[in-house]
C-alpha cells in the first residue's frame, strides 16, 4: 500500500510564505501526475495545482502567479511553494497522487495539513 505524508503546514501572516512537502512511500508503484488540493470548512475539495511526471504543470486561477508546484520523480515528492498567502488560502491541504501499484490503478491522498493565512 502507497502512502502519501504532508508536512510544511501552519500559521502565517497575509503576503507571507509557505512551502508545502509530500513524500510517496510503499512498495513497488509508480507515480504518474501528482497534485494539490484544498477544502476550506463548508466547501467542496478543489484543485490548487497539478504536475505530471512529465512536468507539465496547471493552476487554479485564484493562486496563479503566487504559488509553483514542483516534483522530484526520483524521490516520490512533490512541493507546493505558496508566496503572496491572503486570508481565503485557509484550508486543509490534501496531496493527491495517481498510481500505479499491485497491477492495477488508484488515487492515493494524504492525511490533510492545515494552512491559516491570518494576522
Amino acid at each position: 500500500q502507497v502512502q502519501l505524508v504532508e508536512s510544511g503546514g501552519g500559521l502565517v501572516q497575509p503576503g507571507g510564505s509557505l512551502r508545502l512537502s509530500c513524500a510517496a512511500s510503499g512498495r513497488r508503484f509508480s507515480i504518474y501526475a501528482m497534485g494539490w488540493y484544498r477544502q476550506a470548512p463548508g466547501k467542496q475539495r478543489d484543485l490548487v495545482a497539478s504536475i505530471t511526471s512529465g512536468g507539465n504543470t496547471h493552476y487554479a486561477d485564484s493562486v496563479k502567479g503566487r504559488f509553483t508546484i514542483s516534483r522530484d520523480n526520483a524521490a516520490n515528492t512533490v512541493s507546493l511553494q505558496m508566496n503572496s498567502l491572503k486570508p481565503e488560502d485557509t484550508a486543509v491541504y490534501y496531496c493527491n497522487a495517481d498510481l500505479f501499484s499491485s497491477g492495477s490503478l488508484s488515487t492515493g491522498w494524504g492525511q490533510g495539513t492545515q494552512v491559516t493565512v491570518s494576522s
